[in-house]
């Protein structure tokens, strides 16, 4: 089955934002954790900014990725 508005370009385009959005969310995360855990001193907010910088980690290799795949398919 064929959808029309789901081309090759509009799923590529859905990917990259996707990982962008994920750098985006993650980062916003760890803002959050991390001050629970500076300023209040949540112990469990420790491991989940220790995560969120792992999610920005994993998602900006994914985008170096993504990115370098577009520059190779201009050339």
């Amino acid at each position: 089955m064929h959808y029309p508005n789901l081309d090759q370009n509009n799923v590529k385009q859905r990917k990259i934002m996707s990982s962008h959005e994920t750098i985006i969310a993650a980062y916003e995360t760890y803002l959050a954790e991390n001050e629970k855990f500076k300023v209040k001193g949540v112990k469990a907010s420790a491991a989940r900014a220790r995560k969120a910088l792992q999610d920005i980690a994993t998602a900006c290799k994914e985008r170096r990725k993504e990115i370098s795949a577009e520059k190779e398919a201009l050339a």
